[in-house]
């Protein structure tokens, strides 16, 4: 378990770097072709790549916190949750994190925050109502896991970073495509061969950096399914949960594929991918090894 912790540690401090890498990659194609800075633009990239990653690790939280419309839990109307929240984090060990609701009939949830010190745990109103206490004890459990593994400081760099890459992408493909670049059209083969090598990067970067979030995230899902079912001693309770997950019709509606891989199950309904491009391990195998427990 420890191994782990420091193991996710490492991780959220080498994907802040390849996060880093790409950023700089890209402010650099922008600021070389679009703001004519020239031999100044790898100065001026490194730092906006700085402020990116340092955004995404100290305000990841509070913008998926934001996305997802969560809504700090009411003491009166959510007295169960808040209730279930600090008796597991106390079974835990760990601070209590701050409980959020999402007004959504899909039944999910989910976990974020740098340490488990600025931690929180959202969970979708469909959860409350349509699971039974023993259940809904096992999907808290699952994601307090997540807090004591530090898998939400790297789930959350992770979201966050693959969101700014795909943004960041998307506008230097488009000024790159359609603007020619303000600095490429005296440069010959050589500022041709840099346009192609822009696009290309362009393209391939935010692809790159999903795969990269997807793997971790499959990897992740399994353990806390195990560390959760530990916690409350109970594992058929995150199994039936899973079940009623597995079964529910309704669509997460504030959900949104980078953010898919913070959520216990996959948001999205009825789509089939292969196991590359699946946000998570799926349900049916996830049932069978907590059963087994």
């Amino acid at each position: 378990m420890y191994s782990q912790i420091d193991s996710n540690k490492w991780k959220s401090y080498a994907i802040v770097a390849a996060f880093f890498v790409v950023i700089l990659g890209i402010m650099w194609f922008a600021t070389y072709f679009f703001a004519g800075f020239g031999e100044f633009s790898i100065a001026i990239a490194g730092v906006l790549a700085i402020v990116f990653a340092l955004g995404g690790y100290y305000w990841g939280d509070r913008l998926v916190l934001s996305l997802s419309h969560a809504k700090p839990a009411n003491e009166n109307e959510h007295r169960f949750l808040l209730n279930t929240v600090e008796g597991l984090a106390i079974a835990a060990g760990l601070p209590k994190p701050k409980a959020y609701v999402i007004e959504d009939n899909a039944i999910n949830a989910f976990a974020t925050g740098r340490n488990p010190k600025l931690s929180s745990i959202a969970v979708t109103t469909g959860a409350l109502k349509k699971l039974n206490r023993v259940e809904l004890e096992g999907v808290i459990a699952h994601e307090m896991s997540h807090i004591k593994n530090y898998d939400i400081r790297l789930a959350t760099v992770a979201v966050v970073m693959v969101g700014f890459v795909a943004i960041l992408s998307d506008i230097l493909f488009r000024g790159m495509l359609f603007g020619a670049g303000g600095r490429d059209d005296n440069r010959g083969n050589s500022g041709a061969i840099m346009m192609v090598v822009g696009i290309a990067f362009a393209i391939l970067a935010p692809i790159a950096v999903k795969l990269l979030q997807l793997a971790l995230s499959r990897k992740r899902e399994y353990l806390a399914d195990a560390t959760g079912a530990l916690l409350t001693r109970y594992p058929e309770g995150l199994a039936s949960a899973l079940e009623k997950i597995g079964k529910d019709s309704n669509q997460l509606q504030g959900a949104s594929e980078t953010m898919a891989t913070l959520y216990i199950a996959n948001p999205f309904k009825n789509i089939s991918a292969s196991k590359l491009l699946s946000t998570h391990p799926p349900l049916e195998d996830r049932i069978a090894k907590l059963r087994a427990m």
